[in-house]
């Protein structure tokens, strides 16, 4: 029996991001996105993912999507039957980065929302691969789709965000932490940190990738999240 999985995205990203292994595993199991727009507190977000998913299923997340699914995790543990992080940060957010959000959400609010994630926030997502304008194209569709208050409400979540590397020591399930080699947002050593956390977890790292390894490198990405399921699937 295949265990449902939900998926998480990363901050303005919708189900679309998840296109490829959502083509590859809704094939075979039950596939559930959710987007992280409605709440303006990791501990929120996760209080309503625990409301609408399965009584039990794996976990996955990216970037914010792996930052909410931490706290889904420290909040209902016995629900979670395997965690996959990926290009995400299990720390409290630095204080320099709180100080850049403010401004990034005046601009948001004051119409200019493409312009945020044009100049400050796409230029640090992805590789130099064959692929990147096309997928900076896909984040802007979006980022725009999701609007300005998501912006802002996903600003102050992660603005807020607890430490959860406690948690993370906690969990002894079948745990894969995954990046891109070349994510500038978060980088190798915060993967390497979170999987000597847990004590299951298998490391990673996808060449030719950045912050969006689902897009950039998709069939490295789905095989090691296949072997993740089939690990939890067996279990």
């Amino acid at each position: 029996m295949t265990t449902p999985l939900v998926l998480l995205p990363g901050m303005m990203c919708d189900a679309r991001l998840f296109s490829p292994q959502i083509d590859v595993f809704g094939a075979s199991r039950a596939v559930e996105v959710y987007d992280l727009a409605s709440a303006d507190s990791v501990e929120a977000l996760a209080d309503e993912i625990l409301f609408a998913a399965p009584p039990r299923f794996a976990l996955g997340g990216l970037s914010m999507g792996g930052i909410v699914a931490m706290e889904v995790l420290r909040q209902a543990p016995e629900r979670v039957a395997g965690l996959a992080l990926m290009d995400t940060n299990p720390l409290a957010e630095k204080d320099d980065v709180k100080t850049r959000r403010a401004p990034q959400m005046d601009k948001a609010r004051n119409g200019q929302l493409d312009s945020v994630m044009r100049d400050e926030m796409k230029p640090n997502y992805l590789s130099d691969g064959p692929r990147r304008g096309e997928i900076l194209d896909l984040c802007m569709d979006m980022a725009l789709a999701l609007g300005p208050e998501v912006f802002c409400r996903q600003s102050v979540a992660l603005m807020n965000r607890p430490d959860q590397t406690e948690t993370l020591h906690r969990y002894a399930g079948p745990a894969l932490v995954l990046c891109g080699k070349q994510d500038l947002l978060c980088p190798v050593e915060r993967h390497e940190l979170m999987a000597g956390l847990m004590p299951q977890a298998q490391l990673c790292i996808i060449e030719g990738a950045g912050h969006l390894p689902v897009l950039e490198q998709p069939d490295e990405t789905t095989a090691a999240l296949r072997r993740w399921l089939e690990e939890i699937d067996n279990g």
